[in-house]
């Protein structure tokens, strides 16, 4: 009888409502639960939302479009979830597809602890605010941030510092190289006159110019260039490529605020009105 009744809704249904009804759903291995096992897992399913983006319930998702990959690894999770015992809705919120999807839409996430000893700075040494920007010489969204972000130290000249992290994209032939050249300067002092210049003509990044620009400073060219080739120089260009990744950059520029991941626009008028609020 109950069969009958459940044929009847399912079948009352339109197609695309299945999914609220079904016992079975594409790609989900119910073996191995128990009745009450698989009913808790299926009822996780129909509520909770699937994290690509699609607007769907996992439930759903799965019924039409079982190619997503991300409806198939959560119900996967469910299912090893319950047969732990464990709370299935819980181990869906932790999971890390889940986490990224709640925060895609946060303007700033939690603090990270990210080591800024030794990096380029400007700005007063006790500023309430900091800002670290991970960032490439050639990429033309940290070219345009130059100027955003010197909008904003002129609008908080006591209370911003912004700390210089490397981050050179693969895609950029020079990017390294002058990442290597940047802590060359900074060695001497010289890290944000070379800085603006490779910014300003970041087109024009190449060994020779780099020497030229670096001369043109005023800088002891011998240990320059030793500098700038050395070992420990690429060696620290790739702890900030590494503890960039730890913290979550994914492309350039990333700026964090206070060790806060900043997800929204470069723009001064954005940024001056959330930092007042810090």
């Amino acid at each position: 009888m109950k069969f009958a009744v459940l044929l009847c809704l399912t079948l009352a249904l339109p197609a695309q409502q299945a999914w609220r009804v079904a016992n079975d759903l594409p790609g989900v291995d119910f073996t191995g639960l128990t009745a009450a096992q698989k009913k808790q897992v299926l009822a996780a399913l129909r509520d909770g939302n699937c994290t690509c983006g699609c607007q769907m319930k996992l439930a759903q998702c799965r019924v039409e479009d079982p190619a997503c990959s991300q409806s198939t690894i959560l119900a996967k999770l469910a299912v090893a979830a319950a047969k732990k015992g464990e709370d299935v809705v819980a181990a869906l919120a932790k999971s890390p597809l889940a986490v990224a999807a709640a925060n895609r839409n946060r303007i700033l996430l939690d603090p990270v602890a990210i080591s800024v000893e030794g990096s380029p700075v400007k700005g007063p040494e006790n500023a309430r605010i900091t800002l670290v920007e991970f960032s490439d010489f050639q990429c033309p969204y940290c070219i345009r941030a130059v100027a955003q972000l010197e909008a904003v130290m002129k609008a908080y000249p006591r209370d911003v510092k912004l700390i210089y992290k490397q981050f050179p994209l693969d895609n950029h032939s020079q990017a390294r190289l002058a990442a290597q050249a940047s802590l060359a300067a900074h060695a001497q002092g010289k890290f944000w006159p070379l800085h603006d210049r490779m910014y300003s003509r970041s087109r024009e990044i190449n060994r020779a110019n780099i020497l030229l620009w670096a001369n043109e400073f005023g800088l002891d060219m011998p240990k320059f260039t030793a500098m700038m080739d050395a070992p420990a120089t690429k060696q620290a260009v790739d702890r900030d490529i590494e503890e960039g990744s730890r913290v979550g950059v994914e492309g350039t520029p990333t700026l964090f605020i206070n060790g806060k991941k900043y997800q929204g626009a470069l723009e001064p008028s954005v940024l001056i009105g959330l930092l007042a609020k810090e």
